[in-house]
């Protein structure tokens, strides 16, 4: 059967399917319960998360499905050397940003407090939760989380952007590589090379990598039905990665708008575009993105460009200027159908059993 991979093996799912793990509290125990229970691999972006919350949330999960299910964090979580950045180049961003502020009728935030990473903090906190699966982006963890991470049976995934990045994780050890194409929703997990550099689409990349690489390689970006997991895995893919039709579905924690934008005509443009967290992220095309396209020296970096700019999308989400919030999503968009998550894996399984039983 065709959902008899390497993969589902490795994981202990019945579908080689995986929920995208979404980050910026648009993840939910619901839809990862949802997922995992009809089969396939629910996941929670937990980067924005203490180590207490991480703890508490795992146990929500437990509590939600006894399947596997996957968190994931950041192994890079701050571009601001120091966690911080001088007067000059917050004066630059908010010179930059100031007409949107005004146009709003609120004030400039102040200079964003500093930025200490917490992935270290985050990782005790998998190591003692023992999650099933624990995926990673942007980097590889140190060796010795990875073989605690082995020791103590935890399935590890990371995401590649670019053949050199795959190789690196196989070099490391991790039971998965999440090839992550240009498609995809969200923020380009690039670790080795900047983001603009990091462009190869899904199955180009699933097609570079299998032919170097022998770790299994699940597909991510610009799948969404059957017909996109027959491809990937005629190109060679173990399983797949779903995020942007899992985002648009009532179980995810999107706002109401945010679902509604993913189904409207305005998801057929996508940008990416590095104007609202620091780092380079696909959604639907904005006035911000457009405008600022070839601004972007005087942004701030990852994560105080994000705790800037959420001033901005408060105002904006209260007076309703969508124009000016960055709304995740992937290339795929035009062609969702489902607001249910159930109802979305039993259709892809169906589509892509139906391909085979031709």
């Amino acid at each position: 059967m065709w959902y008899k991979t390497k993969a589902s093996a490795i994981l202990g799912i019945e579908y080689p399917i995986l929920q995208g793990p979404f980050g910026g509290n648009l993840s939910s125990v619901k839809l990862v319960a949802t997922v995992s229970n009809a089969g396939g691999l629910g996941g929670y972006g937990a980067y924005t998360l203490s180590p207490e919350e991480i703890i508490t949330l795992d146990q929500q999960i437990r509590s939600a499905t006894k399947k596997p299910y996957n968190i994931n964090l950041w192994v890079s979580d701050t571009d601001a050397p120091d966690g911080t950045v001088s007067e000059e180049q917050f004066k630059r961003a908010t010179d930059l940003f100031r007409p949107y502020f005004d146009e709003l009728g609120i004030a400039l935030p102040a200079k964003p407090v500093p930025f200490q990473s917490r992935f270290e903090n985050q990782v005790n906190a998998i190591l003692h939760q023992r999650p099933p699966v624990f995926s990673f982006v942007f980097g590889i963890p140190e060796a010795g989380i990875l073989e605690q991470c082995r020791r103590l049976g935890i399935i590890t995934a990371g995401a590649a952007t670019t053949l050199d990045e795959a190789l690196a994780l196989e070099s490391a050890g991790v039971d998965l590589i999440v090839a992550s194409g240009f498609e995809a929703g969200g923020h380009r997990p690039s670790f080795l090379a900047p983001a603009a550099s990091s462009l190869t689409g899904t199955f180009v990349l699933v097609q570079l990598i299998r032919e170097k690489v022998k770790t299994p390689v699940v597909a991510a970006g610009g799948i969404a039905n059957g017909k996109g997991v027959v491809a990937a895995l005629a190109l060679g893919a173990d399983g797949v990665q779903i995020g942007t039709a899992f985002l648009a579905t009532e179980e995810s924690n999107a706002t109401s708008i945010h679902r509604q934008m993913l189904f409207s005509d305005a998801a057929k443009y996508t940008t990416l575009s590095r104007a609202f967290t620091g780092r380079s992220g696909r959604g639907v095309s904005s006035r911000i993105a457009r405008e600022l396209l070839h601004e972007e020296k005087s942004l701030l970096p990852f994560p105080l460009q994000s705790q800037f700019m959420s001033h901005l999308r408060k105002a904006a989400i209260e007076q309703e200027k969508w124009d000016m919030i960055h709304f995740w999503s992937g290339q795929i968009a035009p062609v969702l159908k489902h607001t249910k998550a159930a109802d979305l894996m039993e259709a892809v399984i169906a589509e892509t059993t139906a391909y085979f039983e031709q």
